[in-house]
């Protein structure tokens, strides 16, 4: 049995997944499939920041387009060790693509 705290609506349900994938504990539909998803697939959009230069700050917040797998997460955030952007960047710039070979992007979230 694995236990969690849904976290897709702000009332926190805790779940109980049996082997067979059997839900107990929520109060909507919402909950039995963000609790199916954590159990076969957890994935988490990424934030981080990578370095600029010419701006009026030195770090530019950057996030995964999409959740990735949180198995790659370590790996993906080695991907942003050496980028280096050059101001002026508009938000929504893609920094890295293909994360880790899910097709997915880093991309900017603020212009700078």
């Amino acid at each position: 049995m694995i236990e969690m705290v849904c976290i897709v609506c702000p009332k926190g349900c805790r779940l109980s997944v049996d082997p067979d994938m059997n839900v107990d504990g929520t109060s909507c539909e919402h909950g039995v499939h963000y609790a199916r998803e954590e159990v076969l697939n957890p994935t988490r959009t990424l934030t981080s920041t990578v370095s600029i230069t010419g701006a009026a700050h030195r770090r530019c917040p950057v996030k995964t387009k999409l959740p990735i797998p949180r198995s790659l997460m370590f790996d993906a955030m080695g991907l942003l060790d050496d980028v280096e952007l050059v101001a002026p960047v508009e938000e929504g710039t893609v920094v890295v693509e293909d994360v880790c070979g899910t097709g997915i992007s880093f991309v900017t979230t603020r212009s700078l």
